[in-house]
């Protein structure tokens, strides 16, 4: 078998409802035929949504795409991301790696891993892309945001995202900010509108140098021993062989808080249908940063996606379940809270009305009794 070397990579960076899903989307849907790309998604949330929002129709065999849903990917040392990245690597083979941090996350440790001697040899570091909203800009809460800034820092291009949402003035005060803040990519500002940007972009050279060394991980040999298949679910994401077991209401609860954003999601066994206009209709009233879920429907099997003005659906072939999830501002508080176990506490999420689980169970159609599911 041959050795793995020099795999083009990129990171696709951003924050929060920046629109990463949406370029990635658009990268894989016009990826060469010939070659085998893999997206590693790291998720704030707990539930996994975005392995199945990327999930291209048609194309199981040449896209491969592993969920890290929880945090930070590089916490713990790197451990974490090290294992993902291997596994992944190992699997797809692949002619081009993307990542994509959380929105919350730090990629400048993520560079750190990448450029370590771990990696040396084997992956090929390209371009960091990094996604603004140019709006967002004018919210005190973005500009002074430690991972914000450090997002733009790492970038080698940054892609106005939701251009056609921005005005003139948007994108000016963009520049600007890059400007004042000395930032490499300055003079590379890419407006995009739906992701859409031309491929070539992917092979511009990285010009962030780590100055730290990561520290070692598990070996490169397993790459080459390790089984390949696609994963096109968000099921399939998870440890092969794991079972969902799910409680006799027949749904799991997810939830996480950092940084002062908190999420909160839901899985559902696989024979709950829902009715796709009812439940399109209350994942619009809730007022948060992201809402995203992929969903088994009266009217086929649904990926939602909605970053607070602008909000995207596809068909989707196959998933294993249903999943929703939000992710808004944490609830204000004197002190540092823990995470709510009730998931109606978390009312800053709500706007007309609260998206709780019985809202969403409002919208099902039917619910079966088998409540475990192997993946």
């Amino acid at each position: 078998m041959q050795l793995l070397h020099n795999i083009p990579t990129n990171i696709v960076t951003g924050f929060l409802g920046s629109g990463k899903t949406t370029l990635i989307s658009h990268l894989l849907k016009h990826k060469p035929d010939n070659e085998r790309w893999a997206v590693l998604v790291n998720e704030f949330g707990t539930a996994g949504v975005d392995g199945g929002l990327l999930a291209q129709p048609g194309d199981t065999q040449e896209v491969f795409i592993r969920e890290v849903p929880g945090g930070c990917l590089c916490c713990a040392a790197g451990l974490p991301a090290q294992l993902a990245i291997n596994s992944l690597l190992a699997r797809a083979r692949p002619h081009r790696l993307i990542i994509e941090p959380t929105g919350l996350g730090h990629p400048l440790e993520v560079l750190e891993l990448l450029q370590s001697e771990h990696y040396a040899g084997v992956i090929d570091l390209k371009a960091t892309l990094t996604l603004v909203d140019a709006r967002k800009l004018q919210d005190p809460r973005y500009r002074t945001h430690e991972t914000f800034l450090q997002q733009l820092q790492v970038a080698d291009r940054i892609i106005a995202s939701k251009a056609d949402l921005c005005d003139e003035a948007d994108l000016e005060a963009l520049q600007q900010f890059a400007r004042e803040h000395d930032l490499s990519a300055a003079t590379k500002i890419t407006p995009a509108v739906l992701g859409d940007i031309n491929l070539n972009v992917l092979d511009e050279a990285c010009t962030q140098v780590s100055t730290e060394t990561a520290k070692p991980g598990p070996p490169l040999f397993t790459m080459n021993s390790l089984e390949t298949r696609p994963v096109t679910s968000p099921g399939d994401s998870a440890i092969p062989g794991a079972i969902i077991e799910f409680p006799e209401e027949g749904y799991l609860t997810f939830n996480n808080q950092a940084d002062g954003y908190v999420s909160l999601g839901w899985v559902f066994h696989p024979s709950a249908v829902f009715s796709y206009r009812q439940l399109r209709e209350l994942l619009e009233s809730v007022d948060a940063v992201r809402v995203k879920a992929v969903l088994i429907t009266d009217e086929g099997i649904v990926g939602y996606n909605r970053a607070e003005d602008l909000t995207s659906e596809v068909y989707l072939e196959e998933t294993t379940d249903s999943r929703i999830e939000m992710i808004g501002l944490a609830p204000p508080t004197k002190e540092n809270p823990e995470i709510p176990n009730d998931d109606t506490q978390i009312n800053t999420l709500g706007k007309n009305r609260l998206l709780t689980i019985e809202s969403i169970q409002q919208c099902l159609l039917s619910q079966g009794n088998n409540h475990t599911q192997s993946w």
